[in-house]
């Protein structure tokens, strides 16, 4: 099956259940079919699950409650992070569903994903917004107070040549934190260039299926150490918005 063949049928999977706002585990296997970095994480749709997977990936681990209602987890108490025994992840199992009821009652709960916990890094952000007169465009910049509070961000219309996602690392202000201020070790420029021309392809692939994409944050880590999709959102066109 082709990456395109793949995204795709998680796409056409949350359109058909009425929805076009993809929960955060359905937006990474998206990415994961285009070969984006994303963490080890399972899906947990009981208790005995959740056992099982965190076993299988090894404490401490990240548990993230998965609602179509709830794209806001922070803001509801539905992630619980650095769990690291079987007893503590019972205890928050209960927990995690009752902030949920709490903040949603009527919201559905497509399962609990179990994480692996991750080693911090430079946060970056990459996002996707469709233009109505230019199509799509693909933002980078710098995360956390970077984007929210000085808007270092720049954009390309997709798709992208390698040469552009250089020039779009390097414009930005806060470029010198990515390359090394103060001392500290460069962070992986190529990781960061080859999440930019993937998130390219995928969106010019499937120009006709997404709207918007945020991945936010992005873990970079020290030159020749990779990066990886801490949090990610997707959302579809409806049928009626696609072309075809």
């Amino acid at each position: 099956m082709s990456a395109r063949e793949e995204a795709l049928k998680v796409i056409e999977s949350v359109l058909k259940s009425g929805r076009t706002a993809l929960v955060e585990y359905e937006a990474k296997q998206v990415l994961k079919a285009y070969g984006l970095p994303v963490p080890n994480e399972k899906l947990a749709k009981t208790l005995d699950e959740a056992l099982e997977y965190a076993e299988e990936i090894g404490y401490p681990v990240a548990m993230k409650l998965m609602s179509p209602q709830i794209l806001h987890k922070s803001d509801a108490k539905v992630v619980m992070l650095n769990i690291k025994s079987p007893e503590e992840l019972k205890q928050k199992w209960e927990e995690i569903h009752e902030n949920a009821r709490k903040y949603r009652p009527d919201a559905e709960i497509l399962g609990v994903l179990i994480a692996p916990m991750l080693r911090p890094g430079r946060e970056i952000i990459i996002g996707v917004t469709e233009d109505p007169q230019f199509g799509h465009a693909i933002m980078f910049g710098l995360g956390g107070i970077f984007v929210e509070v000085l808007k270092d961000v720049t954009f390309r219309i997709i798709p992208i040549t390698e040469k552009d996602a250089r020039k779009m690392i390097t414009e930005i202000k806060g470029y010198p934190i990515l390359a090394g201020a103060r001392g500290e070790e460069p962070a992986d420029i190529d990781a960061i260039v080859d999440m930019l021309l993937k998130v390219s392809q995928l969106v010019d692939e499937l120009r006709d299926y997404i709207k918007e994409m945020d991945l936010n944050p992005v873990f970079v880590y020290e030159k020749g150490k990779g990066a990886v999709v801490v949090d990610a959102r997707i959302i579809a066109k409806a049928p009626e918005e696609k072309k075809e």
